[in-house]
């Protein structure tokens, strides 16, 4: 599971976060459950935060506001995130 902070104009991710990254992997015991999508949530507000970006627009690809992603998007939220 991964979030993204892209900059559309520039065409430059700005933050970024993932079960992959070490700091996350490493107190996942599953990086594809709701557990796992709410770290991923909590970090992207984290990094975003210290970017500077509290304003964000939230893009679901094709995937339904349900379940992991819902649990993303509230842990963001919680996090600092403005959708």
């Amino acid at each position: 599971m991964y979030a993204q902070i892209v900059d559309d104009l520039q065409g430059r991710t700005l933050a970024a976060a993932s079960t992959l990254d070490p700091q996350l992997r490493d107190k996942l015991s599953k990086s594809w459950n709701k557990e796992a999508a709410q770290e991923v949530g909590r970090a992207i507000a984290e990094r975003a935060l210290a970017a500077g970006i509290r304003d964000v627009a939230f893009d679901r690809r094709e995937y339904k506001y349900h379940g992991r992603v819902a649990a993303l998007a509230d842990a963001a939220r919680e996090g600092g995130l403005n959708f």
